[in-house]
């Protein structure tokens, strides 16, 4: 697996073995959201072991993790051909909770957690490994 994200032509994060993350924020989320994301993505088994079975976090394999914002994800489409962005959170209140996320990513995997630009033009490339793309939702915890 390989990930990059580049802003202007440059590279501002990039990772080899490990988890690319998209970081969407929607009105209402909070610390205690990014708390339970951060442990719920901290510790998921998600690796394969020795025996091909995914049984191994982030943190057990040692891997890298390159998180970026994404307030796309937010997207509704319920309605005519546009997407409608209105549950994506304010721009400042989001990044702070991003930059929160990514934190508490860091000091529980003790690993320094790589970003893109918040709100940049970002170019992102992904090299999947599987592939393995899991949603997770801290409204749909329970």
């Amino acid at each position: 697996m390989e990930a990059s994200v580049s802003v202007d032509g440059a590279k501002c994060g990039e990772i080899n073995r490990g988890l690319m993350i998209l970081v969407g924020v929607e009105k209402g989320d909070s610390q205690e959201d990014s708390e339970w994301l951060a442990h719920k993505v901290a510790n998921m088994r998600i690796f394969s072991d020795d025996e091909g079975k995914m049984n191994l976090s982030v943190c057990e394999i040692g891997g890298e993790i390159l998180a970026i914002s994404q307030f796309t994800l937010t997207a509704s489409t319920r309605k005519g051909n546009r997407p409608s962005y209105i549950r994506a959170e304010n721009p400042e209140p989001a990044n702070l909770l991003y930059l929160d996320f990514c934190e508490r990513l860091s000091l529980l995997t003790e690993t320094e957690v790589k970003k893109g630009i918040f709100g940049a033009d970002m170019k992102v490339s992904l090299i999947n490994d599987g592939p393995v793309t899991i949603i997770i939702d801290s409204r749909l915890r329970e």
